[in-house]
């Protein structure tokens, strides 16, 4: 704080001026400082005129008894499995105290900002203000600046912010300020490749479907998937009830012409679903149907034709996320809402019950050193919330293995090497999808551009207990094998995985191949949502947060990958990273899922026949 502000606040508080019906003003302190990812470099002041969109994180009131719901009704052993919360039940656990909210009102009125200019989440835990820089560094006393990745790409940031000592307990981090996180679809950065082979002729069911006959590795289609994962002969049954979705965000969206194409060559009989999924969209988010320029639309495209060639005629609903335009000073921007990943978040918490899906798809991360502690903590908290509701998130684990080769250092300065986990991945409260590859057996997804399966170890997430016994197993099989490279006791990811290797799909017209754990994470979540299906149509509860159950019981439905490593960080030991072997492992965790055995596992009774489905 500067000498200025402390002397006129000293003189204040003596005269009493300045006296307070909710708490004496405190003096400034540091709340929370980040180092500045590898990636970027300061290069500028930000203008004083840029408008940011301020979220202040109020502390919830009763996360602890929210995490412990949360685990109650996910665990597969206590009375309450599947008596998921509703809407109301969370929001009366994270609503702030009246307190801490008065706190802050006071704090923002001191400074000129009125309850007038504030909105709010539903639960009144996150605050939103549109500010520009000028009054938010008096605000939160600090200084922006203009940081540019190695991409180019341009941002404002700080490296660290101050508020007043007495409010230190009552708000848990404020953002856009130090965090450098950002939702990177995952197939924009993956191998790409035109099609140039033939698919296989006979898309028709086989009575005795062979994976070898209909698969191919450079061209994996909905017929291949749902022969190999079983679910190539289940009749969905409560379509009216279940639900999926997916996520976008920066400027990607789902083109309807193209998944139309997909779905007409793939899966015929879902064709008219190109054209009646939803749209939800969130801050003015990109729903465009025009000609694409550059690689926009890859990941919308893949994750859309996935999920529909899979998971129909299960209802799909895109979220459409805008904000995070770039920051271009030189264009005069005065407006960036650049933390589109709160706004799909805080809109999807906000849903009532009823239009709330069963399992969300997102196949964007970033690296966790890019995050603080205590950002990274209270977005992994709200997705907490989303599990005790019911709802199944996943994430893609990554496309580099351990870490992209030359950038494996930590960010504490140091530049001492390090695996570099990726998150969301690294939340306890989502589950985590790896990739694989082939058939007959399948195994870890690698290609030589680079692209390997990612997994490992967060270094801010401790592990879970559901963990425990697993992880422990393969720690005991890795020796001290690069133990110095990262945090053995923490949350380690993937948790499953799937086919992510040379998937069909049809982008800007073209028959297109993509790779990448942004391919498994789709296809995962259409498959757990026909096991929703199942579920519900007989009389049960849906999955909700999956890994409780996992660990412990749906293990058994998985097939093992023993085969491959999560090849990366090619200056650390033999940079083959973390292998696969037998049981849980930090490349395709538990395995690829065997639909059959996963409803049977569950206790949905029935008989499959190749002309009626499951029954």
């Amino acid at each position: 704080m500067s000498a200025a502000k402390l002397f006129l606040l000293a003189g204040l508080l003596a005269t009493g001026s300045y006296a307070s019906p909710v708490q004496a003003r405190t003096p400034y302190a540091v709340k929370d400082s980040h180092f500045v990812p590898s990636k970027w470099r300061q290069v500028a002041p930000a203008p004083s005129t840029h408008n940011i969109d301020l979220r202040i994180a109020i502390k919830q009131n009763s996360f602890d008894d929210l995490e412990r719901h949360l685990y109650e009704v996910s665990d597969p052993d206590h009375s309450r499995y599947g008596q998921h919360l509703s809407e109301l039940d969370v929001k009366k656990l994270v609503q702030p105290a009246d307190h801490s909210l008065a706190l802050v009102h006071e704090w923002l009125a001191d400074n000129g900002i009125e309850t007038g200019d504030l909105s709010y989440s539903a639960a009144k835990d996150w605050i939103k203000v549109s500010l520009p820089v000028g009054r938010i560094e008096s605000l939160l006393d600090t200084k922006y600046s203009v940081y540019r990745h190695e991409d180019g790409s341009e941002t404002v940031r700080t490296s660290e912010w101050s508020l007043p000592v007495h409010l230190h307990e009552h708000i848990d981090t404020i953002q856009p300020t130090n965090s450098f996180f950002r939702s990177t679809p995952k197939a924009v950065t993956l191998e790409v490749n035109k099609f140039g082979g033939s698919y296989s002729k006979d898309v028709t069911y086989h009575q005795d479907p062979n994976v070898t006959a209909i698969c191919t590795p450079r061209g994996v289609t909905p017929l291949c998937m749902r022969t190999l994962y079983e679910t190539i002969d289940y009749i969905p049954q409560s379509a009216g009830k279940n639900k999926m979705a997916l996520a976008n965000y920066l400027g990607e969206t789902n083109n309807r012409s193209d998944t139309s194409l997909f779905l007409q060559k793939f899966r015929p009989e879902a064709a008219a679903a190109a054209y009646s999924f939803k749209f939800d969209v969130i801050n003015n988010g990109s729903t465009s149907q025009a000609v694409v320029q550059s690689r926009i639309d890859i990941e919308g495209d893949l994750d859309v034709e996935t999920m529909l060639g899979v998971g129909w005629p299960t209802p799909l609903t895109a979220y459409a996320v805008g904000g995070s335009p770039p920051f271009i000073p030189s264009n005069g921007t005065t407006t960036n809402t650049n933390e589109p990943y709160l706004d799909w978040l805080q809109h999807v918490l906000a849903q009532s019950d009823d239009v709330l899906p069963q399992v969300v798809s997102t196949s964007y991360d970033d690296e966790e050193q890019t995050v603080p502690p205590s950002y990274a903590k209270r977005v992994c908290e709200d997705l907490a919330q989303l599990g005790a509701r019911g709802v199944s998130v996943f994430y893609a684990s990554g496309d580099s293995g351990v870490g992209t080769s030359g950038d494996c250092i930590t960010n504490n300065g140091s530049g001492a090497k390090r695996f570099t986990p990726e998150f969301p991945s690294t939340c306890p409260y989502v589950t985590s999808v790896g990739a694989t590859m082939d058939f007959n057996p399948e195994v870890v997804a690698y290609h030589s551009s680079g692209f390997a399966s990612g997994g490992g170890f967060s270094d801010l997430f401790p592990r879970p207990a559901y963990q425990d016994k697993a992880v422990k197993a393969y720690l005991k099989t890795l020796g001290n094998r690069d133990a110095a490279y990262f945090n053995a006791s923490g949350r380690a990811y993937p948790d499953i995985a799937a086919q992510g290797s040379y998937f069909s799909t049809v982008w800007n017209g073209t028959d297109t191949l993509v790779s990448g754990t942004s391919a498994s994470t789709p296809l995962i979540a259409a498959i757990i949502a026909l096991v929703n299906d199942a579920l519900i149509a007989g009389g049960k509860p849906t999955l909700g947060f999956l890994n409780p159950w996992l660990y412990k019981k749906g293990y058994r439905a998985f097939t093992d990958i023993t085969s491959g490593s999560a090849a990366g960080c090619s200056e650390i030991g033999d940079g083959k990273g973390f292998p696969a072997v037998e049981g849980w492992d930090p490349v395709t965790g538990f395995g690829t899922p065997k639909f059959r055995d996963l409803i049977h596992l569950l206790g949905v009774h029935g008989t499959w026949n190749h002309t009626g489905g499951f029954s």
